[in-house]
Order: C-alpha cells, then sequence, then structure tokens
C-alpha cells in the first residue's frame, strides 16, 4: 500500500494580508505549508506576531522566524529614523520605504530552508499591480531569482528544479481581499501598516494602510482593521 507524499511548500509570511491569502491558495491546491518570516529590523514587532496567528490559524505544518539586520545598513523609513510618508506626502517612483534588497534576501532565505525540506516551490505574496513601486515586486525580478536559484543550488543542478510561485502578481488588491474572503482568511489578524503599534493598530495614512483600505472598500467587504 503506497502513501502520497505532500507537497510541500515554503511560503514567505510577512503578517499582512497578501501573505495570508498566498498561504490559503497554497493551503488550497493540496500544500503543506512551512511558512517562514524574517525578522529584518522592521519598525514593530506586531508584523511578526501576526505572522505567527496567520500561520496557525491557516494551517501551516510549521513557522520558522529568521533574524537579519537589515537595521544596520538602513536606507529605508522601514529600517532607519527616517519618517513613513503619509497620506501620499513626497511620493517618488519608489518611495523611502522601500527596503534595500529585503525580497532577494528574504527568498534567498527561502531558497536554503526549500533545499533543507526537499521542496520544490517557494511561494510569495509579491504584487505588481496595487504595489508602492518597489522593483522588487515585479514579474522581471521573480523570473530572474528563479532562474538564478536554478543555477545556484544542488536542487536546480541535480534535482527537478525550484519554482518562485506569486499567485498574486497579477491581482488587485480588491481581488486579494475578494480571494481571501473566498478562502476564510480571518483579515483581522492580519498587520499590513508600515508603523503599527505595539497591540498591530494602524495609522491609517500609509501607503499600506491607504492601499489596504481602498482594497476592501472596491471589494465592498468591511475591513476589520483597528486604528490607532
Amino acid at each position: 500500500m503506497s502513501e502520497t507524499t505532500p507537497r510541500k511548500a515554503v511560503v514567505l509570511v510577512s503578517g499582512g494580508m497578501d501573505s495570508a491569502v498566498v498561504i490559503a491558495i497554497a493551503r488550497e491546491q493540496g500544500y503543506q505549508v512551512h511558512a517562514l518570516s524574517v525578522a529584518y529590523g522592521q519598525r514593530h514587532s506586531s508584523e511578526l506576531e501576526a505572522s505567527e496567528r496567520v500561520a496557525h490559524l491557516l494551517g501551516a505544518v510549521e513557522h520558522k522566524v529568521v533574524q537579519v539586520d537589515l537595521r544596520s545598513i538602513g536606507g529605508s523609513a522601514l529600517t532607519a529614523d527616517i519618517d513613513v510618508p503619509l497620506d501620499a506626502a513626497g511620493q517618488s517612483e519608489i518611495p523611502v520605504t522601500y527596503v534595500p534588497a529585503r525580497n532577494t534576501i528574504m527568498l534567498s532565505i527561502a531558497l536554503g530552508w526549500a533545499e533543507v525540506l526537499g521542496s520544490a516551490e517557494i511561494w510569495c505574496g509579491v504584487n505588481a499591480v496595487d504595489y508602492s513601486g518597489y522593483p522588487d515586486c515585479r514579474p522581471a525580478f521573480i523570473e530572474a531569482f528563479e532562474k538564478l536559484a536554478n543555477l545556484a543550488t544542488k536542487a536546480g543542478v541535480e534535482g527537478a528544479g525550484i519554482r518562485i510561485r506569486a499567485p498574486l502578481m497579477a491581482m488587485s488588491k480588491a481581488d486579494i481581499a475578494r480571494e481571501g474572503a473566498r478562502l476564510g482568511v480571518d483579515f483581522a489578524q492580519t498587520v499590513s501598516c508600515y508603523q503599527a503599534d505595539a497591540q498591530g493598530r494602524a495609522c491609517g495614512h500609509c501607503d499600506a494602510c491607504r492601499l489596504r483600505a481602498q482594497g476592501f472598500s472596491e471589494a465592498g467587504l468591511v475591513d476589520p482593521t483597528r486604528y490607532v
């Protein structure tokens, strides 16, 4: 009598609405989810606390947090003493909330764990529609990283290869909210704000808050975000 080996997926989890929906999609497709969060020196711990809640509630088999000190190099409003732009003030094509190399580093850590687990898939919540202009949230970046992953790893050279999955890439925030609602995601457990307080309450004025509120509004859904 043969047993079916579950397909494993490493899923990057930030604690926000997008990565929560990614876990739910992976679970619906039958994947065994190994959730990975990175404590990179971001402004608030409530984001990491939310990632743990979300991973548990959505059925991840485990949740790992890896420490990386990006605050030591700074360069972002999320990792240095730089004000987070409020109400879209002072926006540029690539805003100061962009964290240098963050997605490259996170995917690299996920790649290493995927090799150890024997997983051929890494899932992430990057999005090229309702995003803040970050270069590492674009299709070209994901395609390039997948090529790198298959050149630079034993799994890529000797195995079946590594695939980077970004199921939200072409979805609007409204689409993501609707998909999460369909999949039963409890968005009240997520934290999206760039400067949420220790209780996970949002500021209501940063770009992340604005995009989230707009998405729920356009989807015709109630946004359960708690505000300061």
